[in-house]
C-alpha cells in the first residue's frame, strides 16, 4: 500500500503522463486526484478513476493530499507552488520551474516559512545518454573534458500549444533548453563564467524556435548547447572531447562509441607533407589506426522511478533530495542571462 496520496495540478499530456508513470512505476505514492480549469481535462480524470476537484479551493483544503505535482503552462507555476506550500502540501513542480530566477526566490522563501518539501521534476537526469556521459567523465576513460556538446535536432517546424506563446513561457529556452541546461551544470561543479547565445525566429512569432549557447566554465572547460527545429540534418546527441580521446552519442538509443589513444607513449611523428584532396597539410595529417583504441560506451540503467521514489525518502527523512530549489535557480539564473546576451548580441561574462 503506497505511503503517500498525490494529486497533480493540470491533467493534459504531461498531468496524465505523471499518472500513468507514477501509477506504474512507483510504490511508494498513490494518485488519487487531479484539478484543471478545463472540464473536458476533469473529466478525463474521472474517467481514469481520480476524483477531479471542481477548484483549485477544494484541492488547498484536502487534509489527505500528502504532495501536488504541477503540470501546467510555466507562467501559473510561481502562483500554483506557493499556494500548495501554503497550505501545507509538498510540491513538485514541472520545468522550467518559473519565468525567472526572481519567481524561484519567492517560493524558495515559501518554502523555507513552511518547511515543506520542493522539488524540480529534472527528468532527464535520468536519460540513458546523459548518464552515459556522467559516467564516461566520472570514469575518466578517456581523460579530461574539455569540450562538450548537447544537441537535440528536429524538423517539425511547429510547437504545440502554450509552447508557442511567450505569456505561457513558451519558445525551445524554455521548453528543452532547461533540461540541456540543469544536465550540463549537473555534469561540472565549476561556475559558469561567460555565456554566447544566438536565439532564432525561423517560423514562429514572439519566441525562440531554435538557439545556440556556449557556455565557459570557471575549470576551463567549454560547451555548446544547441536546440534545433528546423534542422533537416542532424547532428550526433552528445560530441566529447576528452584529453585522451574522443566520445560520440549519436541518440537516445546510444548508438555511439569513444576512441582513445592506444598508450601514454608520445609517437614520434613524420614532418613530411601529407598530400589530401583539400592540399597539403602536416597538422592534419591522419593518425595511424595502431595509435588509437576503439571502445564500446559503458553499459547504464537509470530507472526514471528513482525521483519520484527520492522525494519519498526525503518526507521519510531517510533521502537527501537529488533534485534541489537552489540547482534550478542556478539554471533560472543561467536562462535569464542567456535571454540578456541576446538581447545585447555579445557574450555575457558572469559566475553563476
Amino acid at each position: 500500500m503506497a505511503k503517500y496520496k498525490m494529486a497533480i495540478i493540470g491533467y493534459g499530456g504531461m498531468g496524465g503522463w505523471h499518472h500513468a508513470s507514477v501509477r506504474d512505476n512507483v510504490k511508494s505514492f498513490e494518485v488519487v486526484a487531479a484539478w484543471d480549469i478545463r472540464e473536458e481535462a476533469r473529466a478525463k480524470a474521472i474517467e481514469n478513476g481520480l476524483h477531479a476537484y471542481n477548484s483549485l479551493e477544494e484541492l488547498l483544503e484536502d487534509k489527505e493530499i500528502d504532495l501536488v505535482t504541477i503540470a501546467v503552462p510555466n507562467n501559473f507555476h510561481k502562483d500554483l507552488s506557493i499556494a500548495c506550500l501554503r497550505s501545507g502540501k509538498n510540491v513538485i513542480c514541472e520545468k522550467p520551474v518559473t519565468m525567472n530566477a526572481d519567481e524561484l526566490r519567492e517560493i524558495m522563501q515559501v518554502q523555507k516559512e513552511t518547511g515543506k518539501v520542493f522539488s524540480i521534476h529534472q527528468n532527464r537526469r535520468w536519460d540513458r545518454d546523459y548518464r552515459c556521459i556522467r559516467k564516461i567523465i566520472e570514469d575518466g576513460t578517456i581523460g579530461k573534458p574539455y569540450m562538450l556538446e548537447s544537441r537535440v535536432q528536429g524538423s517539425r517546424r511547429s510547437m504545440v500549444g502554450w509552447r508557442g506563446h511567450k505569456v505561457n513561457g513558451g519558445g525551445m529556452v524554455y521548453d528543452w533548453g532547461v533540461h540541456l541546461i540543469d544536465q550540463m551544470l549537473d555534469l561540472f561543479d565549476s561556475p559558469v563564467t561567460s555565456i554566447s547565445a544566438h536565439l532564432f525566429n525561423i517560423f514562429s512569432d514572439g519566441v525562440d524556435d531554435n538557439f545556440k549557447v556556449l557556455f565557459r566554465f570557471e575549470n576551463k572547460v567549454s560547451a555548446l548547447v544547441e536546440i534545433d527545429t528546423n534542422c533537416f540534418i542532424t547532428q550526433p546527441r552528445w560530441h566529447m572531447s576528452c584529453t585522451d580521446g574522443t566520445a560520440v552519442i549519436e541518440d537516445w538509443d546510444l548508438n555511439g562509441k569513444m576512441v582513445k589513444l592506444a598508450s601514454d607513449e608520445q609517437m614520434t611523428w613524420d614532418n613530411d607533407i601529407v598530400y589530401t584532396s583539400a592540399g597539403p597539410t602536416r597538422t592534419m595529417a591522419p593518425r595511424p589506426r595502431e595509435t588509437t583504441e576503439e571502445l564500446a560506451l559503458p553499459e547504464v540503467n537509470p530507472q526514471w522511478s528513482e525521483y519520484y521514489e527520492n522525494i519519498a525518502g526525503v518526507l521519510d527523512g531517510t533521502q537527501e533530495l537529488i533534485v534541489k530549489p537552489e540547482q534550478a535557480l542556478r539554471v533560472m539564473t543561467v536562462i535569464d542571462t542567456i535571454f540578456e546576451s541576446d538581447r545585447l548580441g555579445k557574450p555575457v561574462e558572469c559566475r553563476i
